[in-house]
């Protein structure tokens, strides 16, 4: 793992921790938007026009920030509308490796020193890249898939909403408290490097989950009646815990299986058309496992767990 510092890679952790031995995660740098007009975006000065062919997308298959990218490009209809590379599943001392279609580059931090020479920081996934300018849009997952969610619809006719806003500030809650606890908590349980720290990121992380089992028994999504992008935020997470949080992050009080309504509802949204295909279990287990050397230093891979997705649920609403 690593970063770019003064336009060269440095080998050393990717993240900040102080003192108390807490994970820390730095914020995404490149923030402008995809919007169907070409206007910029909500937080950024420059925005992207929405153009069939002109953008490339790149993600690991075994990280959640990127799987939700993936995802929204399924269900808004954008295969034929943007391209995907797909890195390598081991990161090591060069950080992402692929073989790049575009510019033949061998590492994703060339593709953040094309964008920008002076760029210092975390070389991360997803990155949405313009072909036509040459650079990139956004590497920040929760915000390319609201750009999924919308900027397409006048060329895709594709007009289901995943951030409607009668229920924006719902979304919005649960999303806070769901990255904060979960889709954060499960690496700040397995980055931690002291006791204290392990145990206070485990503690919010079950209390959340306990917090989300309660909601899915009496409701079938997290904010009612309506699947939004709040239930493939949390999704992302959820697919990967069993396979490699619970035994390889520590994150091992009890198992996604173990919540019966949790579990259905983790079935039921593998089940919808195109969603089992974004999901690649020897890719997930494979990068964290050969990847996290300072947690698992021997590079193994566990055989388990047996998992079977496609069963059936007693959820009515699928």
């Amino acid at each position: 793992m690593g970063l770019l510092q003064q336009g060269k890679w440095v080998d050393k952790w990717y993240d900040t921790k102080n003192n108390d031995g807490e994970f820390r995660r730095q914020d995404s740098r490149f923030r402008s938007w995809l919007t169907a007009n070409g206007k910029a975006g909500p937080n950024s000065e420059q925005g992207f026009k929405a153009e069939k062919g002109r953008y490339h997308l790149y993600v690991s298959l075994a990280c959640p920030w990127a799987h939700r990218t993936l995802i929204f490009r399924e269900l808004k209809g954008l295969q034929d509308y943007i391209d995907v590379t797909a890195v390598e599943p081991i990161m090591l001392e060069n950080g992402w490796e692929l073989n790049d279609p575009l510019y033949g580059f061998d590492y994703a931090y060339q593709l953040y020193l094309k964008a920008d020479p002076s760029y210092e920081g975390r070389v991360t996934v997803p990155i949405l890249w313009d072909k036509q300018t040459q650079t990139i849009v956004s590497n920040e997952s929760s915000e390319i898939i609201r750009m999924f969610n919308t900027a397409f619809n006048h060329l895709t006719g594709d007009q289901t909403d995943y951030y409607p806003e009668s229920l924006r500030s719902k979304i919005d809650v649960v999303n806070t408290r769901v990255y904060e606890t979960i889709n954060n908590g499960v690496y700040l349980s397995g980055f931690a490097t002291t006791q204290p720290a392990y145990e206070k990121a485990i503690k919010a992380l079950f209390e959340s989950l306990d917090w989300v089992e309660d909601i899915l028994s009496k409701q079938p999504y997290l904010t009612g009646d309506q699947l939004t992008e709040a239930d493939w935020r949390l999704f992302t997470t959820l697919i990967r815990f069993d396979a490699v949080y619970f035994g390889h992050f520590k994150t091992n009080r009890q198992q996604i299986a173990d919540y019966p309504a949790m579990s259905n509802y983790l079935r039921q949204l593998y089940q919808i058309q195109g969603i089992a295909e974004s999901v690649n279990f020897e890719h997930i287990k494979t990068h964290y496992y050969r990847s996290h050397l300072t947690i698992n230093p021997t590079g193994i891979v566990p055989v388990g767990p047996l998992q079977d997705f496609m069963t059936a649920h007693n959820r009515q609403d699928l």
